[in-house]
């Protein structure tokens, strides 16, 4: 029975990769550093291994005789520099991959990821890519757009107040995708053993929507008037402060913000059939957003 490696597993496209997995029969070995919430993902036929991806010799010690390998950086705000962490994933992965002999690997980059540096996780990304690409393995990058999940983290301010906010123009436009159309790829091509050599595939949902538009389509849905405000860069470095987050990596996000703001930028990339995913705002805001108003 094939196995596959899982990183992340307990995070929303993690998990829903494992299911997935576990369905088509081959045996999902699940990763994260918390062996009880690994257990309570309840995957048939799982194996849960406790493991710090950004250590080389436990990467390699949990993905021995896989025969797939679902990679990303999982967001880790608190380390004194996200570039420095990003780093220390990708040389764990690269190792892994090397010492095992791992025949393919799946990644989660992010789109817009060979534009230029000072991009932040944007960049750090690129530079994840560059590093799986000199391996002598088949290696896919998915790189998708704004995470509709991020509305989840508002749900309370959207039914207490109303609001929402981001660091973005409110007609800016983006290409909003949910995780779970990240992880139907994902499993897709973490399954598929005819495809092969280096390759990129865009993530961006079924259509671009501005802030504003969200707002819109958001209040219809739940019958009350929603409003999106723009938070300024100063206001994001103050919730930043209040979480913890070090100077370095509080520049670091304020980078990707700004990349992901720029109107020429990351979300500029040209939509073509292949990037357009299933899953749609109010399909979305139904399944996952609702039942939390």
């Amino acid at each position: 029975m094939r196995k596959i490696a899982i990183a992340a597993a307990t995070g929303n496209i993690g998990r829903s990769i494992a299911k997935q997995i576990a369905m088509q029969g081959a045996t999902p070995v699940l990763l994260g550093q918390n062996l009880e919430r690994l257990n309570d993902l309840n995957i048939s036929g799982g194996i849960s291994l406790v493991a710090d991806i950004s250590s080389i010799e436990q990467a390699i010690l949990a993905t021995k005789d896989v025969d797939a390998l679902f990679w990303l950086v999982p967001p880790v705000p608190t380390t004194p520099s996200l570039n420095e962490w990003y780093k220390k994933v990708i040389d764990a992965g690269i190792a892994a991959v090397n010492q095992n002999r791992i025949k393919r690997v799946v990644l989660v980059s992010s789109l817009g990821a060979s534009l230029t540096p000072n991009l932040g996780t944007v960049s750090y990304c690129g530079n994840m890519e560059v590093a799986f690409d000199k391996l002598n393995t088949n290696v896919l990058a998915l790189r998708p757009g704004y995470f509709m999940e991020n509305f989840i983290q508002q749900a309370q301010s959207i039914s207490e107040k109303g609001e929402f906010t981001f660091p973005y123009d409110s007609e800016h436009d983006i290409p909003f995708i949910s995780t779970d159309d990240i992880a139907d790829a994902a499993t897709r091509y973490l399954l598929d053993e005819t495809w092969a050599g280096h390759w990129k595939l865009n993530l961006m949902g079924p259509e671009n929507i501005t802030l504003k538009e969200a707002a819109s389509r958001l209040a219809a849905l739940i019958g009350k008037p929603v409003n999106y405000v723009q938070q300024s860069i100063e206001d994001v470095k103050v919730q930043l402060n209040g979480w913890g987050v070090p100077e370095v990596a509080q520049q670091e996000l304020v980078d990707l913000f700004y990349a992901l703001g720029d109107p020429n930028g990351a979300y500029a990339t040209p939509r073509t059939p292949e990037a357009s995913t299933a899953t749609s705002f109010e399909q979305f805001l139904e399944r996952k957003l609702l039942p939390l108003l």
